[in-house]
């Protein structure tokens, strides 16, 4: 219990940063254009910032506006997600979060589902596991598996190991 408590008080603490429009990746459906959605997205240093911007640049303009979550420290994350995001700069208004790893997902992902069980705020979570894990789940992954609505894997052994998983092949 002792070790939850930090995750908790982070949690408590993002809360406020969720009331802003979160992201919602939608499905697709045949005959019917997507309508627009606002996209929440956690971005972790190194590659996680090239892997998440990767997935960004499939998905089509409707997924906008974009917030990010990134640590203050992380300057050169910021320079990359400005770079990709000077063109955007649309208001939507659904809900969605789409993550891939770094362990400051948890706690607003724990937060999102807090906000769902107030009524207050639903939010999809999309999860992507890293394609650099190809046997084990991250950290990250092993705790987020559990509340996902989509868990997305980039290796056969890792959907055999977790079949609530989706194994769409290396998107990365």
């Amino acid at each position: 219990m002792e070790r939850l408590l930090p995750w908790l008080g982070a949690a408590v603490l993002l809360l406020p940063l969720l009331l802003v429009p979160l992201a919602l990746l939608a499905r697709r459906r045949r005959g019917r254009q997507t309508p627009p959605l606002s996209l929440l997205v956690v971005a972790g240093s190194g590659g996680h910032t090239t892997e998440v911007l990767r997935l960004l640049s499939c998905l089509s303009e409707s997924y906008s506006p974009r917030h990010y979550i990134l640590a203050d420290s992380d300057k050169m994350s910021e320079a990359k997600i400005r770079s990709f995001e000077q063109k955007r700069a649309e208001i939507f208004s659904n809900s969605q979060i789409l993550c891939n790893g770094p362990g400051t997902c948890v706690p607003v992902c724990i937060s999102a589902l807090l906000l769902g069980l107030l009524g207050l705020k639903r939010a999809i979570i999309v999860y992507v596991e890293s394609i650099c894990r190809v046997e084990t789940l991250s950290l990250s992954g092993k705790i987020l598996y559990y509340f996902s609505d989509h868990f997305i894997v980039q290796w056969p052994a890792l959907k055999e190991k977790y079949p609530k998983s989706v194994y769409l092949g290396r998107i990365v």
